[in-house]
């Protein structure tokens, strides 16, 4: 504060005592400011903010959701926006998993809409399952499914070579060494 005050009365003393005083309260007040602005955007909203969304929006978390898990449901919810195009869907997929997490297998003739994720998304499939349930039209059959490792991609190695791993290791991408 002492800096917005005239050169002239920077040494008066009554004046460098109010800078003092006035400037602890502009510091507490710059810090409620910040925290107000911070709450504002989902990736930097605190607990408690992320609750009053949930409540606004109507979301029950799991009692096992972290406060990331829960902040990328309400950004789900939020950027649901009409049109919803087969491109939307597409950008839609890449902005929430990350590119390249998802495959998306469109049958226009059967109705039909394939929608495979990625393992590395795995937690964060069931919400995406529902975005796709409140977004697709209704005349199209859904299959989401999590995106396992396929045979063709084991057709290299030998049985014997597979032997050690488990199954659940050689279906879910785990290295192969």
């Amino acid at each position: 504060m002492i800096n917005y005050i005239p050169l002239v009365l920077r040494n008066v003393r009554e004046f460098k005592a109010l800078a003092e005083t006035e400037q602890v309260e502009f510091e507490t007040l710059w810090g409620f400011v910040y925290f107000v602005l911070a709450e504002q955007f989902v990736e930097t909203m605190s607990e408690a903010a992320t609750a009053r969304w949930e409540r606004i929006i109507g979301l029950r978390p799991l009692a096992t959701d972290t406060l990331d898990e829960r902040k990328f449901a309400i950004l789900t919810a939020k950027v649901n926006s009409l049109p919803f195009t087969y491109r939307w869907l597409l950008h839609r997929l890449d902005f929430l998993l990350g590119e390249g997490h998802s495959e998306v297998n469109l049958d226009h003739n059967n109705y039909h809409l394939q929608v495979l994720v990625s393992l590395a998304a795995q937690r964060k499939f069931e919400i995406v399952l529902d975005m796709l349930r409140r977004s697709i039209p209704a005349n199209l059959v859904l299959d989401a499914s999590l995106k396992y490792r396929q045979h063709s991609t084991l057709s290299r190695w030998r049985h014997g070579e597979l032997r050690p791993f488990t199954h659940r290791q050689l279906r879910n991408k785990e290295e192969l060494t």
